[in-house]
């Protein structure tokens, strides 16, 4: 038995113990004020993990009130475990994304594999069966032996536990720069579908109603895993490894499972995940929320370790475990059912009509807390904005195009570049066909999984270019909406609603802070012209390494409804003969380009600029187009420009090639990375009705002959056979790997 001598209440406040815990002396005092008296150990402990930025958001709660979180068929918006959103006949999509980048930075298998594990949990706790899962990776540039590590070893957490579980990992994207170097992120993203008739809320309603606690036993990892994840990583960082989670994806399964079938039992009140804060932000949040108290029996609680004290147990982040609130009488069900799958659920409290969250340990009160005040009434600060030095230098810089001797050459080192180049090293370890809905598997625009029972399909995809984000963040917080939704529409996806994940750095910085306020008002601008509100998501601040910090980087996660199976479409040309179209105009426009950075190995000046009323005509007119039956193929035109999106469409088309005239200034006609444009395909006989329909221009034909040519005002610029660009954009991460 380890037998713990904890602080008093004194010298927690006279020896300013709770600074440890992040909270600052204006907290302190203003707990000893909720309290009415000086927290003990435990308490300080729960109020230090609810009012970290990670459980309160308390640094970008005035920033998170601009994004739009309603519309005609959200059912739930952020503030419940998932967003949910009405997809017709009684069914519902769920979905939503967080990040798991700090415990991922020290230990990335079970960092990344935790990640999966939480959102996972998130989306069955609504009562939805997940059916697919993607996610965003950022990492350095693969150039040194811990980059490669942290990245090799963040795919295997995400495949071991997706694959393991029987959740098909759909689709997802990274991004290589040298800013992710100490500091990686990893976003996981959840999509489930539900009827709307079984949708769950953690609530705790009804006094007198029995809490239980289902799943794993609480064990002493991940304690102040919330606060970890609210700072910044330095070289001490190492020291936090047991605030890392250990996940078990088989117990999961089993927890999956059970969840579905109690949430058929009206014997069911409310159900939340045990996720960030486990067991105080369940409890806390589930109280606050139903206005009422709950009071729990510690000593009832399944532990995996001897001797736990109070505030390991109420801070303990171990994986796999439920709280829920069941109807005084019928606990006995709820047990029966867990016993099936081989689970233990366990009475471990009460409901009351105090609004106390109290803890009981060996017969004594240990702590007695006001749910809101943990839940919802954490202090909310209105940091300093400060608009940074750099962004005026680059506002004020004339564009500049960067020189480019050889065009096939360039075309062939931008494949190569790890961010454009084949993520098949990464996919080819997930397993993206179980359950065998998958229509469109990963490496096209947008992954398409099927709603068994229907016609209809849904397109998800998770984007953000944060170099653009870096030069200019409200325009670049508009693109990164603007690139998921094009991804949505040229699957054959109307976009639904976007559920985010805000990764910066520290906000305590101006500059950092006002990168947050800008991006913030890009993406809420973008999100109302394509009627795509935030239904969920997730902050993610403090992403600096020893002082610096990450690109900012906000990542979309989006879904889209495809009305009919048949509307699918994919990025690969399909017929010889076949009609390609440019839609869009080409400008020169390469800050924050692939070729920028190609040529001058650094990003600078103005990013690329973007009209949304011009972009949501041009998605319009393509979706139209598709559901008409008018188009064999559409890609969007990102990293790399023109010149990608052909190779890409080639590449992936399977014995077949172009023949490409394209105007204006070659480097800019081929590699420019200006917004709001696609490359489409058509059949000869659909050209008319096409024409009419869009404003697209006629650039090429699809030949039989697998080689991309490319003229540009009637030269020849590039020749290059299919087999040598996939070599290229295949070859490259595995590669810079070995």
């Amino acid at each position: 038995m380890r037998l713990k001598l904890e602080p008093s209440p004194e010298q927690i406040k006279t020896e300013k113990i709770y600074q440890q815990m992040g909270v600052s002396d204006e907290e302190f005092a203003r707990i000893e004020e909720i309290l009415g008296r000086l927290p003990n150990y435990t308490e300080i402990g729960v109020f230090s993990v609810m009012w970290s930025e990670h459980c309160s958001y308390k640094n970008s709660k005035p920033v998170l009130k601009k994004f739009p979180v309603t519309g005609d068929r959200v059912l739930q918006g952020p503030g419940e475990g998932a967003g949910i959103v009405d997809i017709g006949d009684e069914q519902a999509v769920v979905f939503k994304i967080e990040s798991h980048n700090h415990p991922s930075a020290i230990e990335p298998y079970q960092g990344a594999a935790t990640g999966v594990g939480g959102i996972i949990r998130d989306v069955f706790s609504m009562g939805a069966r997940p059916i697919a899962l993607l996610n965003s990776l950022r990492f350095g540039e693969l150039q040194s032996a811990r980059g490669k590590y942290l990245f090799e070893e963040v795919v295997a957490g995400i495949a071991g536990y997706g694959n393991c579980i029987g959740i098909p990992t759909v689709g997802g994207e990274v991004q290589f720069d040298p800013c992710y170097e100490g500091n990686p992120l990893v976003n996981a993203m959840c999509v489930g579908i539900i009827d709307h008739k079984d949708i769950k809320k953690g609530q705790a309603h009804g006094v007198g109603n029995t809490v239980m606690y289902a799943g794993a036993k609480t064990g002493r990892d991940g304690i102040h895993g919330a606060t970890f994840a609210s700072e910044e990583l330095t070289e001490q960082s190492e020291e936090k490894r047991p605030a890392v989670q250990v996940g078990d994806p088989f117990m999961e399964k089993l927890l999956l499972e059970a969840c579905l079938e109690v949430v058929q039992n009206d014997a069911l009140v409310g159900i939340q995940d045990m996720g960030a804060a486990g067991l105080t932000s369940s409890a806390a949040e589930m109280a606050s929320k139903a206005g009422s108290g709950i009071e729990m029996n510690l000593d009832l609680v399944p532990q995996r370790e001897t001797g736990m004290t109070p505030y390991e147990m109420m801070l303990s982040e171990s994986q796999e475990r439920m709280l829920m609130v069941v109807q005084k009488g019928r606990e006995q069900e709820i047990v029966d059912l867990f016993e099936k799958y081989g689970l233990e659920a366990v009475a471990v409290g009460h409901v009351t009509d105090d609004k106390m969250l109290r803890l009981i340990h060996q017969g004594e009160v240990v702590a007695e807390m006001p749910a809101d005040a943990l839940a919802e009434d954490a202090p909310v600060y209105y940091k300093e904005s400060r608009e940074p030095e750099y962004f005026r230098e680059y506002q004020e810089m004339k564009p500049e195009t960067p020189a480019v001797d050889n065009f096939e050459e360039t075309l062939l080192q931008l494949l190569e570049q790890p961010t454009v180049a084949s993520k098949e090293w990464i996919y080819d370890q997930y397993d993206y066909m179980v359950r065998t809905n998958t229509v469109v598997a990963p490496g096209s625009d947008a992954a398409v999984v099927r709603i068994r029972g229907t016609e209809k399909a849904l397109a998800m995809t998770t984007d953000c270019n944060s170099r653009y984000i870096y030069l200019d963040p409200e325009t670049g917080g508009k693109i990164a909406v603007a690139e998921a939704a094009r991804n949505i529409v040229c699957s054959g996806g109307e976009p639904l609603a976007i559920t985010d994940c805000l990764n910066f750095g520290n906000p305590e910085k101006p500059e950092i802070f006002w990168q947050l306020e800008k991006a913030a008002d890009g993406m809420s601008a973008a999100c109302r012209a394509f009627n795509s509100p935030v239904i969920s998501g997730n902050v993610s601040l403090y992403n600096e390494t020893n002082g610096t910090a990450i690109y900012p980087t906000p990542v979309i996660g989006m879904v889209g409804l495809v009305q009919h199976i048949d509307h699918t479409t994919t990025q690969q040309f399909k017929e010889s003969g076949d009609l390609i179209y440019l839609l869009g105009e080409t400008k020169e426009e390469f800050g924050g380009s692939e070729l920028q950075k190609l040529v001058y190995g650094k990003i600078f000046g103005k990013a690329p600029a973007i009209d949304l009323e011009v972009e949501s005509k041009r998605q319009n007119q393509i979706l139209d187009a598709i559901r008409a039956g008018l188009v064999s193929s559409a890609h969007d035109i990102a990293e790399g420009g023109t010149g990608i999106a052909l190779a890409e469409s080639v590449i992936g088309s399977d014995g077949l090639g172009a023949d490409v005239e394209l105007e204006g200034e070659a480097a800019a006609a081929l590699f420019s990375e200006s917004q709001s444009r696609f490359i489409l395909s058509v059949k000869p006989e659909h050209q008319a009705a096409f024409e009419a329909a869009t404003d697209a221009v006629l650039i090429g034909k699809v030949t039989d002959a697998p080689v991309l040519r490319i003229s540009v005002e009637g030269k020849k610029v590039v020749e290059l056979a299919a087999d040598r660009m996939k070599n290229a954009w295949k070859g490259a991460i595995p590669c810079l790997l070995n």
